[in-house]
């Protein structure tokens, strides 16, 4: 009766405990895997844009704008650095520019 919880009847399970090595290690293919899901993210709006810049200007200033959202949330959260995001971003507005005249 002592190894059991209140209310559910189920036995205390014991949490493993994990060198600090291996939690690390844990912690970093945990983040590796969202950054990378992050930056195929990226690469995907990138296309799509392409493909609204072709079909006309006000369609490429709508994706562009979801660019310069996931760059900003980019740099925020780390994956990129505020020089590649001002670069990228200056890149397709210049695009979008010559579209539009």
């Amino acid at each position: 009766m002592a190894n059991e919880k209140k209310g559910n009847g189920e036995k205390d399970k014991k949490v493993q405990k994990r060198p600090t090595a291996l939690k690390r290690d844990m912690q970093n293919i945990r983040k590796r895997n969202q950054n990378r899901a992050f930056k195929s993210n990226v690469r995907t709006t990138v296309n799509g844009f392409e493909a609204a810049l072709a079909k006309g200007a006000e369609e490429g200033i709508a994706a562009l704008k979801s660019i310069y959202s996931l760059m900003d949330k980019g740099v925020k959260k780390g994956i990129f650095k505020k020089n590649k995001a001002a670069r990228v971003k200056a890149r397709f507005t210049k695009k979008t520019a010559a579209t539009a005249k």
